[in-house]
């Protein structure tokens, strides 16, 4: 069981707060850099529980920074981006993206103190696609973490955001639960629905796979395992990870070439910001059935409201808890959609997450031997957390980004009897890594 006092820790991310600490020891994905415009509309961002504005300079470099003027507090949302810096509305005070004051025409020239006042800004830089932000206190930023599919040049990466009415901890833990895939994603998936050779005839000709779990340097993984459908000569793996601080890699693809990485980004305690990046060249995770059809559910249909400039007004999914995530109870009671919401395993994931509350009740669950990744997990986070509160000790990947090139996800049948650490070091050594190129560099 987790206790109270554990659920606090392992869940509130606000400044000052436990976990809040250990995030903002890392670099955070914060947007896609297509989102801000040079010299355009300044950006409302939450971020572990801050408000923040992010805007693009006239020459292109990004600023994120506490939304309020440092001079009476008015909102920098409201500010002309112009120049080279953004210019509070109210008194005309201009700041860079590094937060120092460049003007305060307000201000006769012998009153003039804008050498003394800075915004409270953070740094920021971009990498593939994707604007970064490090909230930390250090005065140097840590190296960026070499999370593969994030070091993949952009033209060959997606990159998908999507927001999520609940605690990041779990939504998180919906991707490091394998059991879930064979009922909430494919439970009205027979075999003979299925050709012979289908990544998905396993998870559904077996339901019950057993685990084996254990730590990592970068985080925690776990091996499913279970016979394949048609012979006991070979077992059928499904590996998968969690990358400190809020990472992870799924299963559902082959090993070889899965290359995506998954973030659970907290904008505060109750809204997660999921992103995406997968490699475009990656062998796909669900393929067609029989009929030639995707399996039902599972066509990916991702249907967004319309953005807009709230704090948290971006990537909101058009089914959510206002509308039952568009349940169809018809296509639940015939058996045509096991869990009777469609447009794909995301949105699926999403509807249980988000109807287990804004922040789950762990005290009121009852983990059990399939629940093993998550249990472990959330022990591992805990250990972290008070290692770097008691002992200042830095979390796994800070200073080591190289760490995280070791993790890999994906599918593997290999002979049963296999030792799964020796299986996942050797496959790993034969698989395709694109993502290694830039690291090298």
């Amino acid at each position: 069981m987790t206790t109270t006092s554990d659920v606090e820790t392992l869940t509130r991310v606000g400044p000052g707060t436990p976990m809040g600490g250990l995030m903002r020891e890392y670099w955070l994905p914060a947007a896609k850099s297509s989102e801000l415009a040079p010299d355009g509309d300044p950006m409302r961002l939450m971020l572990l529980g801050e408000k923040l504005i992010a805007f693009r300079d006239s020459a292109g470099r990004v600023g994120i920074m506490d939304h309020r003027c440092p001079h009476r507090c008015a909102s920098l949302f409201l500010g002309r981006n112009e120049e080279n810096g953004i210019r509070c509305i109210y008194h005309g005070w201009k700041y860079d993206v590094d937060g120092n004051c460049l003007e305060m025409p307000n201000m006769p020239a012998d009153q003039d103190f804008k050498h003394k006042v800075k915004a409270k800004a953070y740094k920021v830089t971009e990498r593939n696609g994707l604007v970064w932000v490090y909230m930390g206190a250090r005065d140097v930023a840590p190296p960026l973490p070499s999370i593969e599919a994030t070091l993949l040049p952009g033209d060959e990466v997606d990159i998908y955001f999507a927001q999520r009415e609940c605690n990041w901890l779990q939504a998180l833990e919906g991707d490091i639960d394998t059991s879930h895939f064979s009922f909430l994603h494919t439970g009205s998936l027979a075999v003979e629905d299925l050709p012979k050779a289908h990544a998905l005839r396993p998870v559904v000709a077996n339901r019950t796979p057993q685990y084996h779990v254990k730590e990592s340097p970068w985080g925690t993984m776990y091996a499913a395992y279970r016979p394949a459908d048609d012979t006991e000569a070979n077992t059928y793996w499904r590996f998968a990870q969690y990358l400190f601080p809020f990472w992870t890699h799924v299963p559902q693809g082959r090993f070889e070439d899965r290359v995506v990485a998954r973030a659970w980004v907290p904008l505060d305690d109750t809204h997660t910001m999921y992103v995406m990046v997968s490699w475009r060249k990656a062998s796909l995770g669900i393929s067609l059935m029989n009929n030639g059809e995707m399996p039902p559910g599972l066509e990916n249909d991702p249907e967004f409201l319309p953005q807009t400039t709230d704090w948290l007004g971006r990537w909101r999914l058009a089914g959510n808890t206002t509308n039952d995530w568009l349940i169809d109870r018809g296509a639940q009671r015939e058996n045509r959609i096991f869990s009777g919401i469609s447009g794909g395993a995301h949105r699926q994931d999403q509807a249980v997450t988000e109807s287990m509350g804004p922040v789950t009740d762990f005290a009121f669950e009852h983990l059990a031997p399939s629940d093993a990744m998550i249990g472990f997990t959330r022990r591992r986070m805990l250990r972290a957390v008070r290692a770097l509160q008691e002992d200042g000790q830095v979390p796994p990947g800070v200073d080591e980004p190289e760490i995280y090139l070791r993790a890999r996800s994906g599918e593997i049948m290999a002979k049963t009897g296999e030792d799964w650490q020796a299986l996942y070091d050797e496959r790993l050594e034969a698989a395709l890594r694109p993502g290694t190129r830039q690291a090298a560099e």
